[in-house]
């Protein structure tokens, strides 16, 4: 009686574990690939409630989402032989589930791989491009170029490469620091030569200023002195004609001048003979 009921206990048991092993869900983010015995009976790509074979079949889900895979930073040497960190990554789908498990089984492969040849790709593109073209327009055809290539290899494990984008492009620390020396020492050869360019303009300038002002002064003493040469031959026309009309007033005159000249209230002592030529128009008043 014992025996009985623990057989139809454990019976039940297995029936109950069969029917829970005889479906499976499949998710609107997943698709699934059916094996027996090790080999792949199907692929199920709809999403909803499937059946299988309980004890025997197995289920192994894949994602059916757009997955992502980065490439770690790396050095790349551009064509022109410049070092650059690259900090790529790259999104990609799975569009063939039985290729993708029979080559790879596993995200973790999936992601290994694909990020090696992600390098690879970067490495090989890359290493013909100038630096100017990575910081130009042209750029967005580099990283297509990149894709293309990247999916000619994916294809062949099942997945196909959706985007790629280049995250970061630095120099490297050492390179930035020979770059940045350079620029400073280009600035500062820049700066000196602009210096030197002005102080050149300056001293010519100077030089014209000083032949313009020299110029100027001597035109302006020669006209001064053509002028005063106007002047002093006029005066002599004057005296000449003054003279030719009354010579003793004329004679009156150069005396009262030479008087003005002669006695100023300094300290200058002079002895002359009161009844001289010098004092003959006081009248006789020094004698008295």
């Amino acid at each position: 009686m014992n025996g009985r009921l623990m057989f139809t206990l454990a019976a039940i048991v297995i029936a109950l574990y069969g029917i829970g092993d005889s479906y499976y869900v499949v998710q609107q983010t997943q698709q699934a690939i059916v094996f027996q015995f090790r080999d792949i009976v199907r692929v199920v790509d709809a999403s909803g409630l499937h059946f299988k074979t309980p004890y025997i079949q197995d289920v192994a889900f894949l994602e059916k989402r757009v997955l992502a895979v980065d490439a770690p930073s790396q050095e790349i040497m551009l064509a022109e032989q410049k070092p650059l960190e690259v900090d790529a990554f790259a999104r990609y789908r799975i569009n063939d589930p039985l290729l993708y498990f029979q080559r790879l089984r596993t995200e973790r492969i999936a992601h290994d791989r694909l990020s090696s040849m992600l390098n690879s790709t970067l490495r090989s593109v890359l290493g013909t491009v100038k630096l100017a073209t990575l910081l130009s327009p042209d750029r967005v055809g580099v990283m297509n170029k990149i894709r293309e290539l990247l999916n000619a290899e994916a294809k062949d494990f099942g997945v196909e490469i959706v985007d790629l984008r280049i995250r970061r492009t630095d120099l490297p620390e050492k390179t930035s620091d020979a770059v940045f020396a350079r620029m400073r020492s280009e600035r500062e050869q820049e700066a000196a030569q602009i210096r030197a360019g002005g102080q050149q303009e300056a001293t010519q300038i100077v030089a014209d200023a000083d032949r313009q002002a020299t110029i100027i002064l001597a035109e302006a003493q020669g006209a001064a002195e053509k002028i005063k040469g106007e002047g002093d031959r006029k005066s002599l026309e004057i005296m000449a004609e003054a003279t030719g009309r009354d010579p003793q007033f004329f004679a009156f005159w150069r005396s009262m001048l030479a008087y003005r000249e002669g006695l100023k209230p300094d300290n200058t002592t002079y002895i002359l003979n009161p009844d001289g030529e010098f004092f003959r128009y006081f009248g006789g008043a020094l004698t008295k």
